[in-house]
């Protein structure tokens, strides 16, 4: 058996970022930057108010009550030429240019109006800047505003959009192809037929992978024929950035992924037994005709989902370009024994990750352990991150990899 951090790096060596390409910002979201973006204008290009009321000489408001004439008035998109002389104010709605000779604005709810609209009676004091964005308070031109490397999500794709960017280099999201291997497998909705199984696996990755940002590629289902495998993922290297295959990388007499994998790879293969529990079975290559990883991961449903947690997700953040690879790893309390046995290996195991009201992550089993059990995956959120050794009791510390926020305060997670 090898270390886990063997056989990552082993992966992680072959799988570095995808080569940049221009893309329009309305298809940005979830990409990694690849070059600066710097600021032809400025954020707020010109001052304006962020209160309706009345833009003033915050000079004419030392003493009160300060009765001003109302000489116009400005909206929001409106291109003001009237200007504040000592005495005068302007009515301005949120938005609105400040107009020349106004260096304040008071809120509306602080005033009331004579005259039938023509004098407006300030209430209170205001000082020079009082409700006033000022022209590059946000952004200033020049400035850089995010550097290469930054993973774009919504806020950016406002501010971009507020710089007029159209367009970006970004590293590629990875288009992943997935398929199930085995004669066993069936994907009709039918009666079984004897000594069949649903698959399970492809279902689940393809979900996942979609989850976390990646395209996706249905390849189906092949069975233990090694041609028509070997066929399968060299036409799914030609349009795939990377292959999930699930099954035949144990040491059974028909698991044939492995063999089909060593023959289509250059130097870059390796069929592993990594010191973990589940999911020690664990294949890697990469296609020599196309350059293309392939991921092999064990039949059973939760050693191929912890194997894509521990390998595949990393690896395919690495080729979209994300500096942060590995979802968040934090310290909780466990509410229960987590017991296992000495066998050399780290163990994963399945719990609840919930925080209660007074801060504290704790953890619990989910339900049996089985590799097969996917049903107990699907109630965990987390993976509790065991040692070699007699496990953690009730009370103790533990490493938890937190597969689902949910239930977990911001303030505890680290970046994704």
């Amino acid at each position: 058996m090898i270390p886990v951090s063997e056989a990552r790096q082993f992966v992680l060596s072959a799988c570095g970022a995808l080569t940049p390409r221009r893309v329009a910002v309305s298809d940005a979201s979830g990409h990694v930057l690849a070059e600066a973006i710097r600021a032809a204008e400025a954020v707020p290009p010109f001052a304006n108010s962020s209160m309706d009321g009345y833009a003033v000489r915050a000079a004419d408001t030392v003493r009160l009550p300060a009765r001003l004439r109302v000489v116009g008035s400005v909206m929001a998109g409106d291109n003001t030429k009237t200007s504040v002389s000592a005495g005068e104010s302007v009515r301005i709605m949120t938005g609105a240019p400040l107009p020349p000779g106004a260096d304040a604005v008071c809120m509306v709810e602080r005033t009331h109006v004579e005259s039938g609209g023509s004098i407006v009676v300030v209430e209170e004091s205001v000082n020079p800047g009082t409700f006033v964005r000022k022209a590059g308070g946000d952004i200033r031109a020049g400035d850089e505003v995010f550097s290469p490397g930054t993973h774009l999500g919504a806020a950016h794709m406002g501010v971009l959009s507020s710089i007029g960017v159209e367009q970006l280099l970004a590293h590629p999201c990875p288009t992943v192809g997935v398929l199930s291997t085995g004669d066993e497998l069936t994907t009709s909705a039918g009666a079984l037929a004897p000594a069949k199984i649903r698959d399970a696996n492809r279902p689940a990755l393809l979900a996942q992978l979609q989850t976390d940002g990646f395209g996706t590629v249905d390849l189906g289902v092949a069975g233990d024929d090694e041609a028509a495998l070997a066929d399968l993922l060299k036409e799914a290297g030609s349009r795939c950035d990377a292959i999930v295959s699930s099954g035949g990388v144990s040491v059974g007499d028909r698991d044939v992924m492995k063999a089909v994998l060593k023959d289509l790879s250059g130097p870059i293969m390796r069929s592993m037994q990594v010191a973990i529990k589940p999911a020690k079975p664990f294949a890697f290559g990469v296609l020599k005709e196309t350059g293309t990883p392939v991921f092999g991961l064990a039949g059973n449903p939760v050693s191929a989902l912890v194997s894509y947690e521990l390998f595949v997700r990393p690896a395919l953040r690495s080729m979209a370009g994300c500096a942060v690879l590995d979802r968040p790893r934090l310290a909780a309390v466990a509410e229960v024994d987590l017991p296992r046995s000495r066998d050399g290996k780290l163990h994963l195991v399945r719990v609840t990750a919930r925080t209660g009201v007074d801060g504290v992550l704790r953890v619990r089993m989910a339900g049996g352990q089985d590799s097969h059990m996917l049903r107990v995956m699907a109630q965990s959120n987390a993976l509790a991150l065991l040692p070699d050794g007699e496990g953690v009791r009730a009370g103790q510390c533990v490493e938890v990899l937190l597969l689902d926020a949910n239930g977990v305060p911001a303030s505890q997670r680290e970046p994704w």
